[in-house]
């Protein structure tokens, strides 16, 4: 693994939620490949076993703009021993596609330095559930200072109209947290990824409403 040389101009970001299935990787994949467009390289790492965003760039055709990967799992004594693992020489941004299954000892060991940390919700009395308990011990063991707004959090896969999207709202808005963007069900994020790719690098007419969203993200 190249590591990166002054890593203090890295911009570190982390996504982040013990709740499996709540769109972690689609938020990562996707915020890498928007930069990737801007350059220079984004290095994207995968702390998770399954492996899914190194998957996901094994799909990417080489025509499209770098992404450097990391298999960051491979490296998981490391990281609990609060080691950590930087980007490639030409990156100034970083991603982490954080598992489900973490310890807090890691998370501390790599949000302690980040510049943005991300948390998907998914629209379920589960996953609300489980929001409301994680980011409390988040900022608890954290010690986060909510005045800087390192931390957000995104509505992934939701549906208006519904009775567990309004819950879900109502839950968001009663945070102290900055609500920055809300990700619709849309099969334009599943189609994207079977290619590698993300909604920046499909066709404008089709992902315009999904674009909107994710630039409120990028931009935060």
């Amino acid at each position: 693994m190249t590591t990166a040389t002054g890593t203090d101009n890295l911009h570190k970001i982390v996504i982040l939620n013990p709740k499996g299935g709540c769109g972690k990787t689609t938020l990562a994949t996707n915020i890498a490949s928007y930069y990737a467009q801007q350059g220079p390289p984004p290095t994207l790492m995968d702390c998770d076993s399954q492996g899914y965003s190194m998957r996901w760039l094994d799909q990417r055709d080489r025509s499209l703009p770098d992404i450097h990967g990391i298999p960051a799992y491979e490296h998981t004594v490391k990281l609990a021993d609060s080691v950590r693992l930087d980007g490639w020489l030409d990156s100034e941004t970083v991603i982490f596609d954080l598992p489900g299954s973490v310890s807090y000892d890691m998370i501390h060991s790599l949000t302690y330095d980040a510049n943005s940390i991300i948390i998907p919700v998914m629209p379920s009395a589960i996953d609300v559930y489980s929001a409301s308990r994680f980011i409390a011990e988040l900022l608890l063991v954290t010690q986060l200072d909510r005045r800087y707004q390192q931390l957000a959090v995104v509505a992934n896969r939701t549906r208006e109209a519904t009775r567990s999207y309004r819950m879900l709202m109502r839950f968001l808005t009663s945070l102290k947290i900055p609500l920055i963007a809300i990700l619709r069900d849309s099969q334009n994020y599943v189609h994207a990824a079977s290619k590698g790719m993300g909604i920046y690098e499909m066709p404008a007419y089709r992902v315009a409403k999904d674009i909107e969203q994710m630039s409120r993200i990028v931009a935060w």
